[in-house]
């Protein structure tokens, strides 16, 4: 049985190795190993990762195996691009499982484990790019609830891409009908 958890900063190091990894197994095939390497090199170091990990507005969490981590979810409190209409959006920066893990529930735990939290914390929408190119990722994530509001570019090295901009609004709880 799989844990998530909030990452702490002892996690920075395998962190920084699956998302690399996980990185690299999605998108490696369709771009440049030269910005591959550049993305990566500036995006996933252990020392970024414990910073990130630090962060007062940014959430990590983790999914692990047996004390191997399989995957793990960024949220950034942040403000939202104007097509995401939000009083206090949330935006999942990255969402990433290993390819060994893929079709097992494991994804779908973590969303959840997502949406619970960004929920405890009145968060009234949540919103993510996904590169145009992924459907595999924006079926998952239209079935988790998100929908297509717009789109932005996503710096891959020298390579401006496309990526659409998914948003659902959070579940509030109604306080009132639980007193």
């Amino acid at each position: 049985m799989s844990n998530i958890r909030k990452a702490i900063p002892e996690d920075a190091a395998s962190l920084a190795a699956l998302a690399e990894r996980t990185f690299r197994e999605t998108f490696g095939s369709s771009n440049t190993a030269q910005d591959m390497d550049q993305h990566c090199s500036q995006t996933y170091s252990v020392q970024i990762q414990k910073r990130e990990i630090l962060h007062p507005n940014i959430d990590t969490f983790v999914c692990e195996f047996e004390n191997e981590l399989i995957a793990f979810a960024q949220l950034f409190w942040q403000e939202a691009p104007s097509c995401v209409q939000a009083i206090k959006p949330v935006e999942i920066r990255r969402f990433y499982l290993d390819s060994a893990w893929h079709g097992q529930g494991i994804a779908d735990a973590l969303m959840n484990q997502v949406l619970e939290h960004v929920t405890s914390k009145h968060a009234d929408q949540i919103w993510l790019g996904v590169w145009e190119h992924n459907p595999k990722a924006q079926r998952f994530y239209q079935k988790m609830g998100f929908l297509e509001v717009g789109d932005h570019v996503f710096q891959l090295g020298s390579d401006p891409q496309r990526d659409l901009i998914l948003s659902r609004k959070v579940q509030i709880h109604d306080q009132s009908a639980t007193k």
